[in-house]
C-alpha cells in the first residue's frame, strides 16, 4: 500500500515535470521561430544592401575608368602641345607679320621699291 502511494506520488511528480517541460519547450520553440523570422528578415535585408552596394561599384569603377581616359587624352593633347609650343608660337608670328604686311599694301604702301637683298652684278 505503501509502495502504491509513492508510485503514485512519483508519477504525479513526473507528469507534472513533463507538463513543464512541454510547456518550456513550447516557449522556447516560440521565441526561437520569432529569433529565426528576425535573422531572416534582416539577411533579407543584408542582402539587399549587398546588391545595391555592387551595383553602386560597378558605377564607381565604370566612372573612374571614364575619368582616367578622359585624363589620358588630355595629358597627350597637353603633350603635344607643349612639344609643339615654338613652332606655333613662330607660325603665328609669321602669320601676323603677313597679315600687317598686306594691311599695309591694302592702305595702299608700295613695297615694290623695297629692297629685301643686295643685289649684287656680275660682269
Amino acid at each position: 500500500d505503501k509502495e502504491m502511494q509513492e508510485m503514485e506520488v512519483e508519477e504525479t511528480e513526473a507528469q507534472k515535470e513533463y507538463e513543464q517541460m512541454m510547456q518550456d519547450s513550447g516557449a522556447k520553440r516560440s521565441t526561437d521561430a520569432q529569433s529565426i523570422a528576425g535573422k531572416e528578415s534582416a539577411k533579407a535585408e543584408l542582402e539587399g544592401q549587398v546588391q545595391k552596394m555592387k551595383g553602386e561599384s560597378k558605377a564607381a569603377i565604370s566612372e573612374a575608368m571614364a575619368k582616367a581616359e578622359l585624363m589620358k587624352g588630355l595629358h597627350l593633347e597637353c603633350d603635344w602641345l607643349m612639344a609643339n609650343f615654338d613652332t606655333r608660337k613662330e607660325a603665328r608670328a609669321s602669320e601676323v607679320d603677313s597679315l600687317k604686311k598686306a594691311k599695309a599694301i591694302l592702305s595702299g604702301a608700295d613695297f615694290a621699291l623695297v629692297q629685301t637683298r643686295r643685289a649684287g652684278r656680275k660682269l
